[in-house]
């Protein structure tokens, strides 16, 4: 077998950055022949990570980094990006012909600009999915999507290095990133949320093990609703909508209201009434959209959803 150090084209990394993803990133581009040349890392837990997957490489400040690499991967805070890139330009840290990448998935190249006057070439990817910071996520890079950005000239060097750590590119326009990154966040964040909400009504109902009792019931709603979201011509997620909702049943959803306030008002757990409320009247306006409910209905729905002006603080 070829050493993949041994390919053309290799580039010396400099990783700023070793968290989560960073350490992860360099230790897949690493894999690829890649020769990770230096990594940033400040606080305890960053440095044990570096360590871990990126055993040998030294650990310097990041202008350092910068100094010494030819490919350099930016994976910080995205609040913290545009200041840091800017604060290296300012330094004269940035060096023609050297690649830019961050992996910041609110921004596509724009934020690269100070680089990018300094002769720099700028790459956004922004790999969709989560984290653990441990060498688990390396195999679970293997056909990942990533958000790809860049200039037309240089977007296949960003494609060809996703592909090189097992990853598949899809390009996302640069004014389509937070867009991109809203739909992201919702979707994996809020998930996270409703089956806290979930789990609170169950451990409420007396169910001593919540997680256990939503596995099989969450897995098949989401397989589901990928599986009718990838179905050319039908009514997308939605299609794979069931319950009280999907069967217009209004006096189950004014039941399941009433007991979430008497949770509310039990354990201060406010939030699950609410978000309870916002979904279903989500849910309500897009089967009525896609056909699967019928006015009537959705008005009944509706009305059991309106807010009690005694519900107000």
């Amino acid at each position: 077998m070829t050493d993949p150090a041994g390919r053309p084209g290799r580039l010396g990394v400099g990783v700023v950055g070793a968290g989560r993803v960073g350490a992860v990133l360099g230790s897949a581009l690493r894999a690829a022949g890649h020769p990770v040349v230096a990594v940033s890392a400040v606080s305890e837990a960053s440095r044990e990570r570096a360590e871990m997957l990126l055993p040998g490489v030294p650990v310097l400040d990041v202008p350092e980094v910068v100094r010494r690499a030819e490919l350099v991967l930016l994976a910080v805070p995205d609040d913290a990006l545009a200041q840091l890139v800017a604060g290296l330009a300012a330094t004269g840290a940035w060096q023609a012909g050297q690649l830019v990448v961050h992996t910041a998935g609110r921004y596509g190249t724009a934020v690269l600009d100070p680089a990018r006057a300094a002769g720099a070439i700028p790459l956004a990817i922004h790999p969709a999915m989560t984290f653990t910071g441990t060498s688990l996520d390396i195999a679970r890079l293997e056909g990942c999507p990533f958000a790809v950005t860049a200039p037309n000239a240089v977007l296949p060097i960003a494609q060809a290095l996703v592909v090189e750590i097992g990853g598949e590119p899809v390009v996302v326009g640069e004014r389509q990133r937070g867009l991109y990154h809203a739909g992201l966040a919702h979707g994996a964040n809020h998930l996270v949320v409703l089956v806290a909400q979930a789990a609170a009504a169950l451990s409420g109902a007396g169910v001593d093990d919540p997680g256990r009792m939503l596995r099989p019931l969450l897995e098949a709603a989401l397989d589901g609703a990928l599986r009718a979201q990838s179905h050319a011509g039908g009514p997308g997620a939605i299609g794979a909508l069931t319950g009280p909702v999907a069967r217009g049943d209004a006096g189950t959803v004014a039941e399941h209201l009433g007991v979430l306030a008497g949770l509310a008002a039990a354990t201060g757990a406010v939030d699950v009434p609410a978000g309870y409320r916002a979904l279903a009247r989500a849910a309500t306006t897009r089967a009525v959209a896609a056909g699967l409910l019928d006015e009537a209905a959705a008005q009944r729905l509706l009305d059991a959803l309106a807010e009690d002006e005694r519900e107000q603080p």
